[in-house]
């Protein structure tokens, strides 16, 4: 129905409301002159505090939080200058995350980025072997052929080159293929309770990526996994994707001493 339909139809029923006759002879009934209230709520509308807080924490999920020569205490003027609002909205935001345990306030010295220690790190990577494992498992189940075979062309840069020769690019697509994975499984479950592990998991997979060549033996896992997803293997996919993940925290447990 048009829009000027549906508004001619509101008005002519708040028209027969307020004018039409009411006795049976045809005469109209007296009202009182006042307006008729309709059943109205405010309009909602994005609010800075919610705009703040969404930006604030893409950045944060961008930023490389786990490089020991980073300063993770944040300006508070700076970010209000950043985002362009006032001190309200950006202190409100800030509460939100801290509440979500992103940030950390200490007295006298200001908030600063949460930065996780190595046994959390190995208890948060543990988490999320166990709910990607199960994501591979539903993605064999329901995933779309043409939607699997997107995960093997995310590689199809390094074919003629190392990913050590790129790493930053490498780095990028190997945190876009588990992303991918949790997505294939389509449980909304899966996806909400790793949204928050993703931020430290993502960070901690940036960091350690150049170490002990874990970037060409990386790769090779994730063709192995994408291979038993082609082939609906739906027990090879969830143990090649919980062993990729427990690989990734046995290695944090044993050589990422900056954690402490």
């Amino acid at each position: 129905m048009a829009a000027t339909t549906l508004m001619d139809a509101l008005v002519d029923s708040v028209e027969r409301q307020v004018i039409e006759p009411a006795n049976p002879d045809g005469t109209e009934t007296e009202r009182p002159d006042r307006p008729v209230r309709l059943a109205l709520a405010p309009l909602n509308a994005t609010s800075l505090r919610d705009q703040a807080y969404a930006l604030l924490k893409n950045a944060i999920t961008n930023a490389d939080i786990y490089d020991p020569a980073h300063d993770l205490r944040l300006d508070e003027r700076q970010l209000m200058k950043a985002l362009g609002v006032s001190r309200t909205p950006v202190r409100e935001a800030l509460s939100i995350l801290e509440q979500e345990g992103f940030l950390r306030t200490v007295p006298r010295r200001g908030i600063f980025i949460v930065r996780k220690t190595r046994r959390q790190i190995v208890e948060m990577v543990q988490v999320w072997a166990a709910l990607e494992s199960m994501a591979a498992r539903l993605a064999t189940l329901h995933a779309p052929d043409s939607e699997i075979a997107k995960l093997r062309h995310l590689f199809d840069e390094f074919e003629n080159s190392p990913p050590s020769e790129h790493l930053s690019e490498y780095s990028d697509v190997n945190i876009a293929f588990h992303q991918a994975v949790i997505r294939l499984g389509g449980s909304q479950l899966i996806e909400d309770a790793t949204r928050n592990l993703f931020l430290h998991v993502r960070a901690i997979r940036r960091a350690t990526i150049t170490q002990n060549d874990r970037a060409a033996r990386s790769i090779i896992d994730h063709l192995k996994i994408v291979e038993a997803l082609e082939r609906r293997d739906t027990e090879l996919a969830e143990r090649l994707s919980r062993q990729h993940a427990l690989d990734l925290a046995a290695h944090v447990d044993r050589y990422c001493d900056f954690l402490e």
